[in-house]
């Protein structure tokens, strides 16, 4: 992850930041693209699956957004046995797109 693009995304106006958590949740809640909803409830989401976690208190759960962007962009380097798709390194999201995800995570 560049220190560029967080360091971008920390001085973004609210606008801008809202924007991008809007972004987020249509990527988490596109069943072609981030689809988390397959795999998990999300507040809003409809017909979500249940192999993951609920999506929910994830600022308190993960307090160090870095942690949370490298879950999403790959979380076999922490877990190998997860069935959770590697987005970042797979090029299923952009480094920005995740970036976005994360942010609409946060609001969880």
């Amino acid at each position: 992850m560049s220190a560029l693009v967080i360091g971008a995304l920390a001085s973004a106006s609210p606008v801008s930041a809202q924007s991008a958590v809007s972004q987020g949740q249509s990527l988490a809640f596109d069943r072609g693209k981030g689809n988390c909803l397959t795999c998990h409830e999300i507040k809003g989401g409809d017909l979500p699956g249940t192999i993951g976690p609920p999506l929910k208190d994830i600022k308190s759960k993960y307090p160090d957004r870095n942690e949370l962007v490298a879950i999403v962009a790959d979380e076999t380097k922490r877990n190998p046995q997860t069935v959770m798709p590697p987005f970042g390194r797979n090029h299923i999201l952009t480094d920005q797109e995740i970036n976005a995800v994360v942010d609409f995570l946060q609001t969880l």
